[in-house]
């Protein structure tokens, strides 16, 4: 997978782009960048993901599963005010869940490696 678009996510794409379009996580992670240039939205999906990772070990910790779903909560409540509040997007999770999960963490792996800033 090319991440050279990683270290400086793009504007926004247009509206017209439909996520379903992408046959495959390569195809999809640069359009997922793209829906990502605001600073403040990544910060936002790192600072949920951290917490959904924190919930996570809380629930296999506790074995109490109503961390798996604070984990859920947290890390798509953070995602969601960073697309609605300040990215000004739909997040494309709505119509491409899975693909956006994988992105939710490959973009949080680059992050920690220095190819995405934030």
């Amino acid at each position: 997978m090319n991440t050279s678009t990683a270290t400086t996510p793009g504007s926004a794409a247009p509206a017209s782009v439909d996520p379903r379009q992408f046959k495959s996580f390569a195809e999809f992670y640069p359009f997922y960048l793209t829906e990502h240039a605001n600073r403040t939205c990544r910060r936002l999906h790192f600072a949920g993901s951290t917490l959904s990772l924190a919930c996570l070990a809380m629930g296999v910790l506790t074995l109490n599963p109503l961390w798996l779903l604070a984990g859920l909560l947290v890390g798509y409540g953070f995602a969601w005010v960073g697309h609605f509040g300040f990215e000004k997007n739909k997040p494309a999770s709505f119509k491409r869940p899975l693909y956006s999960f994988m992105g939710d963490w490959a973009m949080y792996r680059d992050i920690w490696l220095g190819r995405v800033k934030i």
